[in-house]
């Protein structure tokens, strides 16, 4: 991140008793990447530290992290981690940031806690993690959270009341009113009804998900997936591929009792379906009623009729289980002509190319392809419309902050909190990197504090910047042009060369003509410099550069990247 005179910084920001500070680093005006930072007292807490997938443009780029350099130097003022549940949104940037953060103890459920400790073995990480239990109430620092049981689209996820100095903010994490969950855990109204009513001053400040505030309604029970889904079971007479999240644990519990029902082998692929299915069984959050495979192996000798295979890759991801289906490249798994593939999951906006290219090459091999438009296989984890006015009714705030979406999102749940009797004044449009300071009675932004995101390209945090990403953008779009040249290291005189390799450059009708005009710009290039500097690279490799670029972009209207390489003999 670039020093920028204008940022708050923590140091600038010691809170005054009875004041707090609400920062967000991700999350706001995105999708993914949920992380807050709030300060009391001078203590911090940070609520998620999520990750997000890589825009388009980002080429090459595996994921992307919320910027820490905020806490650079007062890492010692962080007293926890509190994460609301276990999405890669969530707590996916935690393998990244937490050799940056230092050794702070990190507050999860049992499946987040659980999941986490596998992902940050991987990395090997063992930071303090601690587990919170619904309604037993718990400090940090200043802070005394206390967890509220939400439904969503995961097992074991929660809102928090978080008292501070100032009052209690809800933070809503992600949610849906589910009013018939798979596992009987229902969504705690009345422990949010509690804090809007303990006292006069109520609910402070509210930060809600605003992921779905343009659907209307209520959001459907996951209970309505089920006939859907098993009105396929009972008409399918060969194999079924069901793909769905390997995170969507209730969604896997009712296709495990199905299975159950309709005499049906599951077998998990991807290494995330068998880790979740493993380590939530383990914990008694879902049960396995069926013949289960532990792994692909010998999945083919299940006869088809029996089979169920159940995977990862309802996006298109290249390499996930259900492409590599569908390209025959899975070693242990294949469709045929009348198998059932069943994509229980919404299709993300910028994906749709991917899956559509998927489900083609699905249909080739003569599968049967099933989707949320076609039948009711799939509903939502976040909260419609009604939902949202019920949890600004519920907890009543006296401020009001819209979280988790993008901008669009954000705004129309600001005039969706005005519309339930809130004052514009009272409702705060916040971006990522914003200072919102509050009292007992008062909320402005103050300023913004160091923000941006990082992005983590395969071992690498943080080298991919603009210019790579741009150099990138380049090769895709223009390809590449490597000139290589042998030079006396005494005379300057050209001994060998030009060796001319291209990538993804047309060399158009002429073909070998135009390759051996490029070779003769080359050498008039060469030509052209002061011989007392031929031996000095960077002019040579310039000269040549601007030759080339000239030519190309007069004859083919292109900008490739041109590196010329001079060798010294």
């Amino acid at each position: 991140m670039k020093e920028d005179s204008s940022l708050l910084r923590l140091d600038e920001l010691q809170a005054r008793k009875g004041t707090i500070r609400v920062m967000p680093l991700g999350g706001l005006g995105e999708i993914g990447m949920n992380c807050t930072l709030i300060e009391s007292e001078g203590d911090l807490i940070l609520m998620d530290c999520g990750q997000m997938m890589p825009e388009e443009e980002m080429l090459g780029v595996d994921y992307v992290i919320p910027d820490m350099e905020v806490l650079r130097g007062h890492e010692g003022r962080l007293k926890g981690i509190v994460l609301t549940h276990a999405h890669e949104d969530h707590i996916g940037a935690l393998p990244y940031v937490l050799p940056v953060l230092g050794d702070v103890p990190i507050h999860g459920s049992g499946l987040t806690i659980a999941l986490l400790r596998e992902k940050l073995k991987e990395h090997g990480l063992t930071p303090k993690l601690v587990e919170y239990h619904p309604r037993e109430a718990f400090r940090i620092g200043a802070f005394e959270l206390e967890p509220i049981s939400v439904t969503h689209s995961i097992i074991d996820a929660f809102a928090f009341a978080i008292r501070t100095s100032a009052g209690v903010i809800v933070h809503s994490g992600d949610y849906k009113m589910d009013p018939n969950p798979p596992d009987g855990v229902a969504f705690d109204t009345y422990a949010l009804a509690r804090y809007a009513e303990e006292d006069e001053d109520g609910v402070l400040l509210l930060l809600s998900d605003s992921t779905n505030v343009h659907r209307r309604g209520s959001c459907p029970s996951e209970m309505e997936v089920l006939p859907g889904l098993e009105a396929i079971f009972r008409e399918s007479e060969s194999a079924i591929v069901l793909s769905t999240f390997a995170s969507s644990l209730h969604r896997i519990q009712n296709v495990l009792n199905l299975a159950a029902k309709y005499g049906r082998e599951v077998i998990p692929l991807g290494l995330n379906m068998e880790r979740n299915i493993r380590i939530a069984s383990g914990l008694d959050l879902i049960e396995i009623p069926c013949v289960y495979h532990e792994n692909a192996r010998g999945a083919m000798q299940v006869p088809r009729h029996k089979r169920l295979i159940l995977c990862t890759g309802s996006q298109g991801e290249s390499r996930s289980s259900l492409s590599r289906i569908a390209f025959g490249t899975h070693r242990d798994a294949a469709v045929e002509e009348g198998d059932v593939v069943i994509l229980s999951a919404r299709i993300i906006p910028g994906n749709e190319s991917a899956i559509y290219r998927m489900i083609n090459h699905l249909s080739r091999r003569g599968a049967r392809v099933i989707t949320e438009s076609m039948s009711l296989i799939h509903v939502s984890g976040h909260a419609y419309r009604d939902d949202m006015k019920h949890m600004i009714n519920l907890t009543n705030p006296r401020f009001f902050t819209p979280v988790h979406g993008e901008f669009r999102h954000l705004r129309e749940h600001c005039k969706l909190a005005q519309d339930q009797g809130l004052l514009p004044e009272e409702t705060l449009l916040l971006e990522n990197g914003d200072c919102l300071e509050l009292t007992s009675d008062s909320a402005v932004v103050t300023g913004k504090v160091p923000h941006g995101r990082v992005l983590v390209d395969g071992m690498g945090i943080g080298d991919v910047d603009d210019t790579v990403l741009r150099d990138r953008h380049y090769l895709s779009q223009d390809g590449m042009l490597v000139v290589i040249i042998g030079v006396d290291h005494e005379s300057g005189e050209m001994l060998s060369g030009p060796e001319i390799v291209m990538r993804g450059i047309p060399l158009g009708d002429e073909g070998e003509n135009s390759l051996d005009r490029l070779k003769e710009l080359v050498v008039e290039a060469f030509e052209e410099t002061d011989p007392e500097t031929r031996t000095e690279h960077a002019e040579v490799q310039a000269t040549i550069k601007r030759a080339l670029r000239r030519h190309i972009k007069k004859q083919n209207r292109r900008f490739p990247i041109i590196m010329p390489v001079v060798m010294e003999l």
